[in-house]
């Protein structure tokens, strides 16, 4: 028997956002497709993640035992047929992702988890951003006034900008969403 170098396994993970009403469809082509991927040379095993909810989005793992295997499967005449049948049963796409390690971690994505609507999301955004883009100029103007090379067009407005985003991101959204995440998850 031979034996597996670990260092070279590889893996290769597939999203599938499934349309309503489609599932009991897709499960019966899963089943085919997990058969198929068996019978591949240097296959070396299979996990699916099934979502709680009906309309979630299922994770399969497949793991070989080379990149050359798993590349001789991905773009073998099999998977392709099988890809083109799942298609119509798909909201978004086929989205496989290859992994070079004999380990891979991932955290499926969390139906239950929602996010807050893009109009909360922008009015958060803008009641942040607005007050920024008034005081960081000001604090920034006697610096433009003694150092006028900093003061051009180009230059005031990317240090403008980058303070205004290391802001936001680093220190004010992370505590005014957290703050505000009640009013931000009601629906």
């Amino acid at each position: 028997m031979n034996e597996i170098d670990l260092n070279h396994v590889v893996t290769l993970v597939i999203h599938h956002q499934v349309k309503t009403g489609k599932r009991d469809t897709y499960e019966a082509w899963l089943r085919r497709a997990v058969a198929a991927a068996k019978e591949a040379h240097g296959h070396l095993g299979v996990n699916v993640v099934r979502p709680q909810q009906a309309n979630g989005v299922f994770t399969t793992v497949v793991r070989f035992a080379t990149a050359e295997q798993l590349q001789d499967w991905i773009t073998s005449d099999r998977r392709r047929q099988l890809v083109e049948e799942v298609m119509p049963l798909l909201e978004d796409g086929d989205h496989p992702l290859v992994h070079a390690d004999a380990e891979f971690w991932f955290t499926p994505p969390q139906p239950d988890v929602q996010k807050p609507p893009q109009w909360k999301q922008a009015v958060l955004t803008f009641l942040v951003i607005s007050p920024l883009s008034m005081l960081i100029p000001q604090l920034w103007h006697p610096v433009f006034q003694r150092f006028p090379a900093l003061g051009g067009l180009v230059p005031s407005n990317l240090l403008i900008t980058f303070c205004i985003v290391v802001l936001v991101v680093f220190l004010i959204m992370p505590n005014v969403t957290r703050w505000l995440a009640g009013w931000l998850n009601a629906q």
